[in-house]
């Protein structure tokens, strides 16, 4: 039986496309058991995302909100009159042009974003702990580490 050799012990380097496939397909999964996390909210993907921008980034009319995320003015009206209705996100008149209205987060919004991100951390939080060991974490540090330097490009 003959050895193998230095070269065919050595695990192949994987290439660029490899690594990007997988770590889409990582991502997204991570993505879709983040959003589950914080399944006992009454708010969709949608909802959330709206209700985060207007936290980060302040008021805005309905015209803006659907350009930012990629939707119909149509839509983005039935996404805020759910938000509106539950309390979340409020109208006022624009200053600059009284026909349109200016959307902006309410407390109740800020306190129900805030419970959703802390669930969603929460669960990450705990799926680190119990899943993986020291070593283990300190790889995903490195490998977050590293992410966040390509997102930075």
């Amino acid at each position: 039986m003959r050895e193998p050799t230095s070269s065919e012990d050595a695990p192949l380097e994987p290439s660029a496309e490899q690594v990007a496939t997988q770590l889409v397909s990582v991502v997204n999964r991570l993505l879709r058991r983040l959003r589950t996390s914080s399944s006992d909210s009454l708010l969709t993907p949608t909802q959330r995302s709206v209700l985060a921008r207007l936290g980060r980034e302040g008021p805005d009319t309905t015209a803006g909100l659907a350009r930012a995320e990629y939707v119909r003015p149509q839509s983005m009206r039935l996404t805020l009159g759910a938000l509106e209705s539950q309390g979340l996100v409020e109208r006022a008149p624009d200053p600059a042009d009284g026909r349109k209205s200016v959307v902006s987060i309410t407390e109740s919004g800020r306190t129900t974003l805030g419970a959703v991100r802390a669930a969603k951390h929460n669960w990450l939080a705990e799926a680190i702990a119990a899943g993986l060991d020291g070593d283990e974490r300190r790889t995903v540090a490195e490998a977050t580490a590293l992410l966040d330097r390509l997102v930075e490009k």
